[in-house]
């Protein structure tokens, strides 16, 4: 528990002067919830109460209790006993800042969506465990969240932390909460092999295997939810090493052999918050500004409200960078009607190795395009289902279609996350501005100062290791193009945004999309995109925005149109391209649909398709009596008739030999033929609307000049402020996370060079030695490959015992 003075009876009084009757039952010390003395009048709450626990107190909560307690409101501390089950079904727990005043049944509903002024002095809280002291398995601590008649039901039940208070909720650690399998799982298996030996993971909890084929069905036109049959839940009765015995067989296969996998998570921890009634009114939890606290190993099970704006399983409301040091690492959100983490107006937070299985609207999910450096690292996201768009949503072209991963801000780091059947999309990168939204917006630069920039303009910080696979959509859709009406068609002219040097691009690399329709939906200009592996998407590269695209090492594997033309059916292209690497797998079986589709109109006049190192070849055991794929073609589908005067070139470097290049046009190119060039049928090459030239020595462009100009950004994770924190030795170990556009080079605490543990500097410690007890500073700060040193470090001060 955290050591806080105890407060005096006449202090008590004080804080309850307000309203003497306002309370049912308050504390008059320290003490166990179980015991009388700790309460006035003497005795446990009971079912119906309105407690207070007061400042200076901290209650020990000790028991199960089936009674609803109606509200608590904590200017104090609220501690959850380590030694043993507990339960505590609630309507409400309201946590306060020092100085506020406690008020019965204080919902929060008419402050939603205001702003807080820092908060001195040490505020209540609720603690169920800490990141050194977790609720300890085999025991739980579970919060079990009941509407009580009188209290708002859009608002309530609900965790409420508010300026200055602190929630914690940290249970029993799991060295990792999903893994891939490490064998196949057949149809009827009741034993799974994962890819390695878990810790923290025992007999009773509940796991998911993860879908790997994809599905027919698709809610493209009639919106329905798809029916999904790939990801199971099942129970574990036993385990041996990497070894899982499940409760009952398997209906379908699971992939877990070569690079394509399905995984098995872990939904159960050891401390939960839980609606009462999933099917009636459900709760949420809800950090303001200011607040204080982290989430580690937790379930968040049935919560979220349908369709209302605000209540989430989990919210950070606008805490700009006051949060800076929270995390949500290892939680596990179940069966949610509203998203499963909603990252609002925040900055800095870690969210890492999270499971999210099954939400109405989008899963992980950051609100309004002003969260900047916030990292969503090694997360699992699974069926985010299509949900209505939410009244007073900030950004109305956001329709809600059920993605694991929606954001609308390019200065997010999203590392090694996967999602599989979703909706609509696995990640979805959205940006637009028009009609009901101005996308020039308060945001935070380097130097810590917010300006109002325009978020279209804000390349994508890090997007890289994230694979996404048995999507009923897309897998990766990233776009920013400006609107005609509502339903999203693209305009025929380049973006209204700030123009781009080349010198910033959005950056994704080391992608895989798999067992998929629409693979990579790269719908932005200025993007450099590098290793990425597309096998069985109906859909390779789709409905791309061709302007200044540099693509490095694709490959596309068993895709019916891997390289789809500028815009798909619209057939335009913007700019230019470059493809320095292409990797084609196809069997004759399927369309006979060109590898490289040809754009008809060129926008600019200046639009050209560069490709170098082009590999195809044919999966073993394709009928040779079909014809393959061609390589250049125009593409399938509706074909509008060209009506620009050039048409969009495709060249080949080195096709005919070393400087022999290939030039392929489009016959129905209103240009065809004007360049004098000899052009003529090619068989495996063109198709019935193509024809191929020999040329020499054309330049292969280069579009971008990548500079990196952007610092690091630093959350220490451990310790954290409000808990204090034991010295071992006069030793102090400090761990946190640093990321950066390119690569960290070096991070220091208080001078100390920090080592990283995993993916560079993505996690880090230092142990600081020599630390007197008392109020420690730590100030953590990075630098990156290219000598950008951060202009912002985290200053945290905690108390050292």
């Amino acid at each position: 528990m955290v050591g806080i003075a105890l407060a005096t009876l006449a202090g008590c009084a004080a804080s309850a002067r307000h309203d003497p009757a306002a309370f049912d039952i308050q504390s008059v010390r320290s003490g166990a919830w179980s015991e009388a003395a700790t309460w006035q009048p003497a005795r446990p709450p009971q079912a119906g109460d309105r407690v207070l626990i007061p400042p200076g107190h901290e209650v020990v909560f000790d028991v199960v209790e089936p009674g609803v307690i109606r509200s608590i409101a904590l200017g104090g501390t609220l501690g959850f006993a380590r030694d043993r089950d507990t339960e505590l079904n609630v309507g409400l727990v309201t946590i306060y800042g020092a100085g506020q005043v406690p008020v019965p049944d204080d919902v929060d509903a008419g402050d939603a969506h205001a702003h807080h002024a820092p908060v001195a002095g040490v505020g209540g809280a609720l603690e169920v465990g800490t990141p050194a002291l977790p609720i300890p398995a085999p025991f739980t601590a579970r919060i079990r969240l009941h509407a009580v008649e009188g209290m708002d039901p859009s608002a309530a039940p609900a965790l409420i932390c508010r300026p200055g208070g602190r929630m914690d909720l940290h249970g029993a650690p799991l060295s990792r909460t999903w893994v891939k399998l490490g064998a196949p799982a057949a149809a009827g298996d009741v034993g799974v092999t994962l890819a390695e030996a878990p810790t923290g993971w025992r007999a009773g909890d509940e796991v998911i295997v993860t879908g790997a084929a994809q599905h027919d069905a698709s809610p493209t036109s009639s919106r329905a939810r798809p029916a999904y049959g790939g990801t199971e839940q099942r129970r574990i009765v036993a385990i041996d090493g990497a070894t899982l015995t499940l409760d009952a067989p398997l209906a379908v296969e699971h992939y877990g052999s070569g690079p394509y996998r399905s995984e098995v998570a872990n939904l159960s921890r050891s401390v939960i918050v839980e609606s009462a009634t999933p099917d009636g009114v459900r709760g949420h939890t809800m950090y303001h500004r200011y607040g204080r606290g982290s989430i580690s190993y937790a379930r968040f099970a049935h919560l979220g409200k349908q369709g209302t704006i605000g209540r989430y399983p989990i919210h950070f409301h606008r805490v700009a960078d006051t949060m800076r040091g929270s995390s949500v690492i290892g939680a596990a959100i179940v069966d949610s009607h509203n998203r499963w983490i909603t990252i609002h107006g925040t900055e800095y937070l870690v969210v890492r190795d999270c499971v999210g299985f099954e939400s109405i609207g989008h899963g992980f999910f950051l609100e309004d395009a002003t969260e900047v450096y916030n990292v969503l690292d090694r997360n699992l996201g699974v069926r985010a289902y299509a949900g209505a768009r939410l009244k007073n949503q900030a950004l109305f072209f956001d329709r809600n279609e059920g993605a694991a991963f929606w954001w609308a801000n390019g200065r997010n780091t999203l590392t090694r996350n996967v999602s599989c059947e979703n909706d609509h999309y696995g990640y979805r990168y959205e940006s637009r501005t028009g009609l009901k939204f101005d996308s020039h917006l308060p945001v935070r630069g380097v130097d810590g100062v917010r300006t109002v920039v325009d978020v279209r303009a804000l390349p994508i910080y890090r997007f890289q290791h994230n694979e996404s696979h048995t999507e009923a959509l897309y897998s990766f859709s990233l776009t920013a193009t400006d609107l005609l009406g509502n339903e999203g068609y693209p305009v025929r002219t380049p973006l209204d945004a700030p123009p781009d040097d080349g010198s910033h691009p959005h950056v994704l690399k080391d992608l895989t999309a798999w067992q998929t329709r629409y693979g990579l939906h790269a719908e932005l200009p200025s993007m450099w995109i590098e290793n990425v592996t597309l096998d069985h998407a109906e859909y390779g590269v789709y409905r791309p925005w061709f302007d200044r695209q540099v693509y490095k090492n694709l490959r596309i594997a068993y895709s019916n149109e891997p390289f789809n033309r500028g815009l798909d059916d619209y057939s335009l292209q913007q700019g230019s391209i470059t493809v320095d690497g292409l990797e084609i797998v196809t069997r004759r079986t399927e369309p006979s649909l060109p590898i490289i589709q040809i754009s008809d109109d060129n926008v600019s006049g200046r639009a050209e398709s560069h490709f170098r190192r082009v590999a195809v070849r044919e999966a073993p055991g394709e009928p040779a009596s079909r014809p393959g794929k061609p390589l250049v073609n125009r593409g399938g589908g509706p074909r509008p008739t060209p009506t620009t005067a050039h048409g969009v070139p495709v060249y080949l470097h080195d096709f005919f030999g070393p400087g022999r290049d290939a030039k392929i046009v489009s016959t129905a190119a209103r240009d065809f033929g004007a360049d004098g060039l000899r052009y003529r049928e090619l068989a495996g090459i063109t198709g019935d609307e193509s024809r191929i030239a020999e040329v020499t020595h054309v330049a292969f462009p280069r579009l971008l000049t990548p500079r990196d100009d952007q610092p690091p950004a630093t959350v220490i994770t451990f310790p954290t402020a409000g808990i204090p924190v034991r010295l071992q030795g006069g030793s102090l170990t400090v761990t946190g996370t640093s990321t950066d556009d390119v690569r960290v080079q070096h991070v220091t605490v208080n001078g100390e060079p920090a080592q990283p543990t995993d993916d560079e500097f993505l996690q880090w410690t230092v142990t600081l030695r020599g630390v007197a007890p008392g109020p420690l500073t730590l100030t953590a700060v990075s630098e990156d490959a290219a000598g950008n040193v951060e202009q912002t470090p985290h200053v945290v001060t905690v108390d050292v015992r």
